[in-house]
């Protein structure tokens, strides 16, 4: 039975900096307090100095980027795959328009909750699945996690040990662009159902089947992260 809880969580701990596997280009929620009630953005790593300083793009919204003072107190939430851990800092020092990024303080203590699991995002992605000399199977990718994946195929897959090539495509944030995820990935279980979503709606019976993947490339590995992380900050019902 599935559970609507938005993901298994333990209590509040403490995290050193190197637990939050922070990443160039990594996805972060970025939280002001200029108003009563805090303002969440999205904004992407850009690197950092140990100890000093932290280096993120500034958050852009509606096509600007936010207004934000020099001193400005933030809360920085990071998600690491299996972690959720946030920080407060401030505002150093800002350089506008046209780089618009933001040196913030290096944080003292992190707090965050570990996840007992990877958790798995639902999604609608048509796919391309392959194995042996069965080629281009069109496949639908119904949830996705760092892990691996569930995929709706409208016939029986028969692979070996060797496992399966699963081709698909991301649209990446903050500009939507589209990047081609191609990786192995060893089917974990099978079963028999109906179709999810209206796909293959004249067939009265789809295979579904749990793949873990192989061998994911860490640029990829990353927009998953993001994905996860953004589905479990900003729409929780996304969260399986």
């Amino acid at each position: 039975m599935t559970s609507n809880k938005p993901a298994a969580e333990s209590k509040l701990q403490d995290f050193e900096f190197e637990a939050m596997n922070l990443q160039v280009g990594g996805r972060i929620q970025f939280i002001t307090h200029r108003t009563i009630k805090p303002i969440q953005h999205f904004s992407t790593v850009i690197g950092y100095v140990k100890d000093e300083y932290l280096i993120v793009k500034i958050p852009m919204e509606n096509g600007a980027a936010i207004v934000l003072n020099e001193g400005d107190k933030l809360t920085i939430r990071v998600f690491s795959g299996v972690t959720v851990c946030s920080f407060s800092c401030s505002v150093l020092r800002i350089f506008g328009r046209p780089l618009n990024y933001v040196h913030l303080s290096f944080p003292d203590t992190i707090q965050g909750t570990s996840l007992r699991t990877a958790m798995r995002v639902k999604v609608d992605i048509p796919a391309q699945l392959s194995y042996r000399d069965v080629t281009a199977v069109p496949v639908f990718i119904v949830n996705l996690s760092v892990s691996g994946a569930l995929i709706e195929a409208p016939s029986m897959l028969t692979p070996d040990d060797e496992g399966v090539a699963l081709s698909f495509t991301l649209l990446v944030q903050p500009n939507k662009h589209q990047m081609r995820v191609n990786t192995r990935a060893r089917i974990q279980n099978v079963s028999v159902g109906k179709p999810s979503n209206g796909h293959a709606a004249d067939v009265a019976e789809i295979y579904t089947y749990g793949v873990q993947f192989i061998d994911l490339e860490p640029t990829h590995y990353t927009l998953l992260q993001n994905l996860t992380y953004e589905a479990l900050i900003a729409d929780r019902q996304k969260i399986v």
